[in-house]
């Protein structure tokens, strides 16, 4: 192998010095007798060795060993031993000496006073006692000093005023406003502060006076009272109708009985009977 290394220079040098003679003529000439194989020459020195390669990677792992062989049966078994014989019981040990009694402790402080409890409910209040005996009556005295008269008073104003409205018409539709005549005493103070008392007779014979609202042929409702006039509506239209208004001061005691017991005034008999009336 190191004389094949050496020849090899030799060839190569020989191949480029052909290669340039031919370059001189683009003809090529007719190729020559081979020339005798030249010696062999010396042994040229070994060049230096190449740097290692690197590892290559680690192939992969082959299979394990063979395959498992199946398990093989499970062993019977082997029978219980004997249970070995119970020791026997040891002998309790000697009580011990009781030890001697320690030091009594230091007594603790004294606890504070509790808070005082609440004072219980009082009790029931007993019986009344007896009545004593009515002491002796005393001596009459002497009569006081007549005193003066006093002045007298001014006449009040007790008077009842009954008032008939004959004959009148009341429209089924709206509102119909009759007067009183002239001079009655039907005034805001007596609607303010005294009694004033409204009823119907629907033929105009006997004292049949019924209270208002009436529920008869037709209804008809009382609508208000004012100074001078009362004002009523009926569900039809009305002709022939008498009103008897009953006006009754505030001094009068009838008002209070009025405040007291309303019912009593729902019956003109009743009112009549009251006030003494005569109409």
């Amino acid at each position: 192998m190191r004389r094949f290394r050496h020849i090899m220079p030799l060839i190569l040098l020989a191949c480029f010095i052909s290669i340039n003679g031919c370059k001189k003529d683009k003809t090529p000439g007719p190729s020559g007798a081979t020339g005798a194989t030249g010696a062999t020459g010396a042994s040229g020195t070994p060049g230096a060795i190449g740097a290692t390669g690197a590892t290559g990677a680690i192939g992969p792992t082959g299979p394990s060993g063979g395959p498992v062989g199946p398990t093989g049966a499970t062993g019977a078994t082997g029978a219980n031993g004997t249970n070995g014989t119970n020791g026997t019981n040891g002998t309790n040990g000697a009580t011990g000496a009781t030890g001697a009694t320690g030091a009594a402790g230091t007594a603790g402080a004294t606890g504070a006073t509790g808070a005082a409890g609440t004072n219980g409910a009082t009790g029931a209040t007993g019986a009344a006692g007896a009545t004593g005996a009515t002491g002796a009556t005393g001596a009459a005295g002497t009569p006081g000093a007549t005193g003066a008269t006093g002045a007298t008073g001014a006449d009040g104003t007790t008077s009842v005023q009954t008032y008939i409205l004959q004959n009148k018409t009341v429209a089924g539709i709206g509102n119909t406003t009759i007067n009183l005549p002239a001079g009655n005493t039907l005034t805001q103070q007596v609607i303010d502060q005294g009694l004033v008392l409204v009823y119907v007779n629907t033929s105009g014979a006997g004292s049949a006076w019924y209270t208002l609202p009436y529920n008869g042929v037709a209804q008809i409702n009382l609508v208000s009272i004012q100074a001078g006039s009362i004002t009523v509506n009926a569900s039809s239209n009305q002709t022939g109708l008498y009103f008897k208004v009953v006006v009754i001061p505030s001094a009068n005691p009838a008002v209070l009985g009025f405040k007291n017991n309303p019912s009593l005034f729902n019956s003109y008999n009743q009112v009549a009977n009251t006030l003494n009336l005569k109409n």
